[in-house]
């Protein structure tokens, strides 16, 4: 469940809109606990072992199966094209390629561990990647918070909740015009707020890739407590996520708005993208971005239409600067001046993060086509070795398709 959204794109987003990314937690961890009280313990109680099975099984009917199977399949691939984008993003900026050869070298991996591990295997991989992309979010967390309170406050939520920060940030988006993030329903109003939570608490509880996780657990009251563990564990991560948002919109439009171009370098154009320009930047307080620079090369970051003083503009009536959201978490080690070793655990993370959920999706996607559709109505009487043979031809398939 704790997916690239999470680890990447959340903070992000929350980075972006202000207050009113408050949705995403809400919506998102509403869900689960949709899900906890509602849906798995009595999916395991009914003892069906995929969502279609269940619906199959609960409405004696093959056009029930096959609905609940195209659904399954439908939502998974659009989920696992998300995790993608965000293994590609990882890939890109650290093996110093282009976006699309980033995800390429993403599918490889997923591909490589989905179709050998199958559902136990990658359960008890997910639990290694958890510890991984948790640890890879908070470390670099604690040394912002306590890099940006001059100390005072060495824990995220602490720093987001009783430091003078946020009012640092809401001054300097004032000044440069951004007024609606520094307070809440500005960019979307309250219904709208309430109903895309909404929306998100539905979709989540109805997450095929999680709801069979379920049956990995050995009881109906297992099921609960592996409910429980989870929805804890998840808010370890979902309370820092709005202090990394403020932490990484603080360093970028403090070292970003006013950097100087000091050296220029042309990119030639290629097959896959214009001839881009790339800028080697100033700081105002004299520091040379670095990690500016890195971050263009990939086209995730890119400065426009720079002014004839050579400075980069941030304010809101300005077009100088295109970031792309998913880069915030990655990028913000770097913005803050961390050491390697953490922006490299950090990488780590992204990609444990956004791996595991496709491989889980990617399972998914293989038993509803191997298991509810082509067993059932295809060739009722195959082996057992023919339907693992089948449901890894799937899992390829659906890489591919992604």
């Amino acid at each position: 469940w704790m997916s690239a959204a999470s680890f990447l794109g959340m903070a992000g987003a929350i980075s972006f809109m202000g207050s009113d990314g408050s949705m995403y937690l809400m919506g998102w961890t509403g869900g689960y606990v949709l899900l906890a009280l509602l849906l798995a313990p009595y999916l395991r109680k009914f003892g069906q072992y995929t969502v279609p099975d269940f619906v199959g099984t609960r409405y004696a009917s093959s056009t029930a199966r096959i609905v609940a199977a195209c659904c399954a399949i439908f939502v998974s691939l659009t989920y696992v094209a998300g995790q993608m984008k965000g293994v590609g993003v990882v890939f890109s900026r650290f093996l110093d390629v282009p976006l699309e050869g980033g995800v390429v070298i993403g599918m490889c991996i997923v591909a490589f561990f989905a179709v050998l591990g199958g559902m136990k295997g990658i359960t008890w991989t997910q639990v290694m990647q958890y510890f991984v992309l948790i640890v890879a979010f908070l470390i670099p967390a604690f040394a912002i918070a306590r890099i940006l309170t001059n100390g005072e406050h060495s824990v995220p939520q602490s720093a987001f909740l009783y430091s003078d920060l946020a009012e640092r940030l809401n001054q300097i988006q004032i000044d440069l015009g951004f007024e609606e993030y520094t307070k809440p329903f500005t960019s979307h109003s309250r219904l709208n707020v309430l109903c895309i939570t909404a929306a998100l608490m539905f979709g989540t509880a109805g997450l095929p890739h999680v709801i069979v996780r379920f049956y990995t657990v050995p009881s109906v009251r297992a099921a609960r407590w592996s409910a429980f563990w989870a929805l804890l564990f998840i808010a370890i991560l979902y309370t820092a996520a709005p202090a990394v948002g403020m932490f990484a919109r603080y360093n970028l439009l403090n070292s970003l708005h006013g950097a100087k171009i000091v050296e220029t370098e042309v990119l030639p154009a290629t097959d896959d993208a214009a001839e881009r320009v790339l800028y080697r930047l100033e700081s105002p307080a004299g520091k040379e971005l670095n990690w500016a620079y890195n971050w263009q090369s990939t086209g995730l970051l890119s400065f426009d239409d720079v002014d004839q003083s050579g400075t980069i503009s941030l304010a809101k009536t300005s077009t100088e600067a295109t970031i792309d959201k998913d880069i915030i978490v990655l990028s913000t080690p770097e913005v803050a001046g961390l050491p390697a070793w953490v922006i490299a655990l950090v990488a780590a993370g992204g990609l444990a993060a956004a791996l595991s959920t496709a491989a889980g999706l990617l399972l998914v996607i293989s038993s509803s086509m191997a298991h509810d559709l082509y067993v059932q109505f295809v060739d009722p009487e195959a082996s057992e070795a023919k339907k693992v043979m089948i449901g890894r031809i799937m899992i390829l398939l659906a890489i591919c398709v992604a």
